[in-house]
């Protein structure tokens, strides 16, 4: 397990971080996913031999939540 901090700036109340949680939730070998809205932060645990941050990112780019960086 693998865990990545996403910086997504468009976060910005509750029904952001549900549906980050959502989207990255339904993710094959993602484990657990924290939102800090005010930090605009998204940290991920994962198994990177099922899901990569690519994969991540595009999830989050499909429910319009572009991710800025990865730390």
């Amino acid at each position: 397990m693998v865990t990545s901090i996403l910086v997504v700036p468009d976060i910005s109340c509750e029904h952001c971080e549900r549906t980050v949680k959502s989207a990255l939730g339904k993710l094959a070998g993602v484990a657990q996913v924290e939102v800090s809205i005010p930090q605009k932060l998204v940290t991920v645990t994962y198994d990177t031999s099922r899901v990569g941050v690519d994969a991540l990112k595009a999830a989050l780019a499909e429910e319009e939540y572009p991710v800025a960086a990865v730390r």
